[in-house]
């Protein structure tokens, strides 16, 4: 049998850091939102034991390193299958890595999906979500999708309204951004200054949603110099966007247009730029199985 997954990206419409646990990890406050910009996973099953991983960008991990492997692993020693579990893992990689949007978590929870089908287990979303986020904090988000808020280290999630009808930007400089050494320079900050949680929340938990937007703020670049990262805000902010915003620990960065217009007038200035430019929509779902072959 074989399945092929489309794996949303997201960006974060807010993201705080409200503290850091005993166990060293950091608790989060944030609202992620799935993009239509995404990764094509097939998972095929095969004869054997082994796991194989391959996909169309070089350089990018195909072996244990990589999220998908392990996210594998996971999933048959939660099912404790041990024999006969031979897949092969194709990514058609699309979304742009160290760029803060979720890449590898969406392919990761693009094969918990396919897993649960191809190995016939039933397990519900909550347990895929229990199983993915022992490889990442942000898989759980990304096999449920839409718009939701995500708090602690990413296990604790809730739905919020969704966000329809608007039109996304995303920009990823050059210059990625390392997600350890990201949370180093937001520990050294000596005076955070914490996003509007509370504002939008309650915003959206009012349906109004245009003025949530407003509030999109990410306390990542209060700590982080990403090149690239001034002009983009700005040629969005000019072209009207509803609020321009880096996504993640970095380094790609979003404005949200009411307007398609605006939006296209912002790509058509940030292309003289900036090589990866995307025009996205929000969607609804984190993973879609897009074909089942038997």
């Amino acid at each position: 049998m074989k399945l092929t997954v489309k794996a949303n990206a997201k960006i974060n419409l807010i993201l705080d850091v409200t503290g850091i646990k005993k166990n060293g990890y950091h608790s989060l406050f944030t609202i992620m939102q799935s993009i239509s910009l995404g990764d094509t996973v097939s998972v095929e099953k095969t004869d054997g034991d082994d796991i194989t991983v391959s996909c169309t960008v070089p350089g990018v991990p195909t072996d244990s390193r990589n999220i998908v492997y392990k996210c594998a692993v996971k999933f048959f020693e939660y099912a404790n299958i041990t024999e006969n579990r031979g897949i092969h893992i194709h990514i058609d990689k699309v979304t742009p890595f160290c760029a803060g949007m979720g890449g590898g978590s969406a392919d990761g929870a693009a094969v918990l999906v396919a897993l649960n089908k191809i190995f016939n287990t039933n397990y519900s979303e909550k347990i895929l979500c229990r199983i993915g986020v022992k490889v990442g904090a942000d898989i759980p988000f990304c096999i449920v999708g839409g718009t939701a808020l995500a708090l602690d280290t990413g296990a604790v999630l809730a739905p919020l309204t969704d966000v329809e009808g608007y039109y996304i930007v995303v920009v990823k400089p050059e210059d990625g951004v390392s997600t350890k050494e990201a949370y180093a320079a937001v520990d050294s900050l000596t005076d955070m200054k914490h996003t509007k949680n509370k504002e939008m929340l309650e915003f959206f938990a009012d349906g109004e949603i245009h003025n949530a937007l407003k509030l999109c703020g990410n306390v990542f670049e209060q700590a982080l110099e990403v090149p690239g990262r001034v002009d983009i805000k700005d040629i969005c902010n000019k072209n009207g966007a509803v609020a321009s915003c880096m996504t993640g620990s970095g380094s790609a960065v979003y404005g949200i247009f009411e307007e398609k217009s605006d939006a296209e007038n912002s790509i058509k200035e940030l292309k003289e730029k900036f090589a990866n430019v995307y025009l996205c929509t929000p969607e609804k779902v984190g993973v879609e199985i897009i074909e089942a072959i038997e």
